[in-house]
């Protein structure tokens, strides 16, 4: 099991004390360091930024938003901060959902998975530099031939010639079409919330992509990388109350109603029932109640909570399962426990 250091993306400004703590990750051990993006900060710029500071992370985003960036735009980021870190860059990328592509990007969201990997397709001709890049797919027009256009485009190759021509790409997914796409065509999995009693339907679906005949890595090469609050104490109900409230507003808010990603991922895990109560509260604007509304059950499924021991403990079903980084975060002081507990 690896460690990485969730950096996430900002609320009013950046992360306080984030420099030391990539000093200390660093310090002890960690693979990775992770940005996110929503509606706010963006993924890539920070790690530009805070990866000067470092020699050895991986610089990794989960996720870059699909619809945020042409997938040659994204390409360019990518291969740019893959040579200034010296090919530390793991392109972390999703679809997001249809609240924030169509309210945020003004655009629409169709058929994401074949919009995915048409995406994926054409940052793979990107990076590969074997010829100019031509793509006409339902998705994405590469040189554009509609009828808008003044007919004058034509096929490029980077100027760039990429660090490493196999940057990773990790796919952020939810839904078990979804992840069987990732293990297809992608190099990792970025599930948003985990759990080790659903492992058996993860590598269910996770095996569909691998036995896909074009298949882009093996399942031993497969890497899947997840947030996971780790949080060392001796009181457990006031440790799972630091994790309620990301729980509602993902379950409870981070989408509409009957089109909430997250909202599915806990309900499939047995909690049908809670889900509909957490929502129905949080979107009336009772936001405590829906975090009281939270079981510490639901809590513990996939977050890692009590005192050192305890946590050893359970960490142990943990490493049997596909996951290979914990993306975790938290002070210096709590980097330093988790890592002596995981990585010992």
């Amino acid at each position: 099991m690896k460690l990485g250091l969730g950096a996430g993306y900002w609320s009013s400004g950046p992360p306080a004390g984030i420099i030391e703590n990539l000093k200390v990750a660093e310090e002890m051990g960690f693979d990775s360091v992770w940005t996110a993006e929503a509606y706010g900060s963006d993924a890539i710029t920070p790690l530009a930024w805070w990866g000067a500071n470092t020699s050895k992370i991986k610089l990794g985003t989960s996720i870059a938003q699909m619809s945020a960036r042409t997938p040659a735009a994204t390409a360019m980021a990518a291969m740019t901060l893959d040579h200034l870190s010296g090919g530390r860059f793991i392109l972390g990328i999703g679809a997001s959902g249809p609240q924030v592509v169509e309210g945020w990007y003004g655009q629409p969201y169709p058929r994401p998975l074949e919009r995915t990997r048409e995406y994926i397709e054409i940052m793979r001709q990107i990076f590969a530099r074997e010829k100019p890049v031509e793509f006409h797919g339902k998705h994405y027009d590469m040189p554009y031939t509609g009828a808008n256009g003044m007919g004058l485009g034509k096929p490029l190759k980077s100027t760039v010639h990429p660090l490493r021509s196999d940057i990773p790409i990790y796919l952020a997914a939810e839904g078990p079409k979804n992840v069987a796409l990732a293990a297809e065509i992608a190099d990792g999995w970025l599930p948003l919330f985990f759990s080790p009693k659903a492992d058996k339907d993860y590598r269910a679906s996770l095996n569909n992509g691998f036995s896909k005949p074009n298949a882009h890595k093996t399942a031993a090469e497969f890497e899947v990388a997840s947030i996971v609050s780790i949080i060392v104490t001796d009181d457990i109900e006031a440790g799972a109350n630091m994790v309620r409230p990301m729980l509602a507003l993902y379950v409870g808010g981070m989408g509409a109603k009957g089109a909430n990603f997250h909202y599915d991922v806990i309900a499939r895990l047995g909690y049908e029932d809670e889900c509909a109560r957490i929502q129905q509260l949080y979107l009336s604007g009772k936001k405590a109640e829906a975090m009281a509304a939270i079981p510490l059950e639901m809590v513990q499924d996939i977050a890692l909570i009590g005192p050192p021991g305890k946590i050893k403990d359970d960490l142990a079903m943990w490493k049997e399962t596909c996951l290979t980084t914990m993306i975790v975060s938290g002070p210096p002081a709590m980097l330093r426990q988790v890592a002596e507990i995981v990585l010992d």
